[in-house]
């Protein structure tokens, strides 16, 4: 029989502010055995990933959620030049166009939060995998303006200087590039720039206050809630959390709310790293820090052999995956680790592990995060780790077979497609269903073609084709009938 996904912990989603504008307002209840349905989710044209229980009614069989293990691609970026160092962290990547960003503090000593010695760097790269150092000549460092620096001498803004793209409509040229910077003492300052390298406060004063602001605050413009989000660090109960404001102007932010997590246990989250899913932008996707302080993994002997700086081997960390859509509550569908340290003693010290802010497109179906390695050592780095392109999760079928049934939804388009992917052996048949869950003509499992191979859009086809047009609008669900099977996301188009 079906299993409710509540009696699996996979449902600590509910439906926030940004999914509350996609429910149907017309849709009705429906009775199927004595049961009510829930009013239908309004898909629209979106891309939907399962990366949280919104759609996802029951499971049975072997089908569950599972979560991804983004394969480690190497070091990507050293911090070897002389302004950068061994304490170099909160880094930003973008992708503006053709052209990708990260900028990150540079830092070689062990210094107060927002010393003066502290500057912002910058390097691209074509592709998001091989990366330069642009001699940009902006400021002098050491003697010389032959450097990748785009902010020195504003201490303390370069601590955890975090730049955004603005694409809200009809936004300045000249503050197309944004960012937040500041500590517990300054608040944080916002800066604006036309080309992500000249940049200038776009006030004295402060935006945002009453945070602790010692880690990385984020910002974006967010496309579902129509405002710009910001998330910030805070402690309670001497717990590092997350804090949430918006804003309609970038100047003026609403009270900060605490972000929740459902039943899901408290843990310190360094940094949150939060931002739209680049395919499916009403989904924010947070790989945050995990630190667990205290939590010590090698000995002194250890750390003195790879010339860790002995104030940072007492603590281990790990980066981990929550998901939200707007609203006071993040998704942690899974506590597992998402980033896991990798093999050798230097990614089991203080403050690695990191991961950056910042989801960026690397191949036709990749897709690339990316973290902090080796801190507080002369070889630290900054390091890819590639994904499927939507593959934080999956949902999982293996060979004995399993099912996923949808709640209710409506949609527009002609046709659904999934991203997906089987073994030779597998498939994937899907079944249209009424809201009372009785198959729909022309669109039962008995009509339903074998959806076979590894794509990110296959169309589904059943005997009839592949027009869906005429169910367009009205309320029904999914039923997804799988084997050796893996589904990443749906959408109708």
């Amino acid at each position: 029989m079906p299993q409710d996904l509540s009696r699996r912990a996979f449902l600590s989603t509910s439906v926030s502010l940004a999914a509350a504008a996609a429910v149907t307002a017309s849709a009705t209840t429906a009775r199927a055995g004595g049961a009510e349905t829930s009013p239908a989710i309004d898909l629209g044209s979106r891309r939907e990933l399962f990366v949280d229980g919104l759609l996802i009614d029951k499971f049975s069989g072997s089908a569950t959620l599972r979560l991804a293990r983004p394969h480690d691609e190497g070091n990507v970026l050293a911090y070897d030049r002389p302004w950068e160092g061994a304490f170099c962290g909160y880094v930003t990547v973008l992708r503006d166009g053709d052209l990708y960003r990260t900028y990150y503090r540079g830092h070689s000593l062990v210094r107060a939060d927002g010393s003066d010695t502290e500057v912002t760097c910058c390097a691209e790269s074509k592709d998001g995998i091989r990366w330069t150092k642009p001699n940009l000549g902006l400021f002098d460092v050491r003697g010389s303006r032959d450097n990748n620096v785009i902010l020195a001498g504003m201490a303390p803004f370069s601590h955890n200087f975090s730049p955004l793209i603005d694409t809200r409509p009809g936004v300045k040229a000249d503050e197309r590039y944004k960012a937040l910077a500041g500590t517990s003492k300054t608040g944080l300052v916002a800066f604006v720039s036309a080309d992500g390298l000249r940049w200038r406060k776009l006030r004295d004063q402060a935006v945002i206050t009453g945070g602790a602001f010692d880690s990385q605050n984020v910002a974006f413009w967010s496309e579902s809630e129509q405002c710009y989000v910001s998330y910030f660090r805070t402690f309670k109960d001497k717990i590092r959390r997350i804090t949430r404001t918006t804003s309609a102007d970038f100047i003026s932010w609403t009270d900060p709310v605490l972000m929740e997590y459902g039943d899901k246990p408290i843990e310190h989250l360094y940094t949150n790293q939060t931002g739209p899913y680049f395919r499916a932008p009403q989904v924010y996707v947070s790989t945050a820090a995990r630190f667990l302080p205290g939590r010590r993994v090698i000995t002194s002997e250890q750390a003195k052999a790879i010339n860790v700086d002995p104030g940072y081997f007492g603590d281990c960390s790990d980066g981990i995956l929550m998901t939200t859509r707007g609203g006071q509550r993040y998704d942690r569908t899974f506590m597992d680790g998402f980033v896991r340290p990798g093999v050798g003693l230097e990614n089991w010290v203080s403050r690695t592990n990191y991961p950056a802010l910042g989801v960026v497109p690397t191949g036709n179906a990749e897709m690339s995060v990316y973290a902090n390695q080796n801190y507080g050592q002369p070889t630290a780095h900054l390091r890819r780790y590639s994904l499927r392109t939507d593959g934080f999760v999956s949902v999982n079928a293996s060979y004995d077979g399993g099912e996923l049934l949808t709640k209710p939804l409506t949609f527009t388009g002609k046709e659904l497609t999934l991203n997906f992917a089987t073994s030779a052996a597998g498939a994937v048949q899907v079944e249209l269903q009424e809201a009372t869950g009785v198959a729909l003509p022309g669109f039962a499992l008995a009509d339903a073609v074998d959806t076979i191979g590894n794509d990110l859009d296959r169309v589904i086809h059943w005997k009839s084709g592949t027009d869906v047009s005429r169910l367009a609008g009205k309320p029904i669900r999914l039923r997804l009938v799988m084997k050796d099977a893996d589904v990443y996301a749906v959408r109708f188009a």
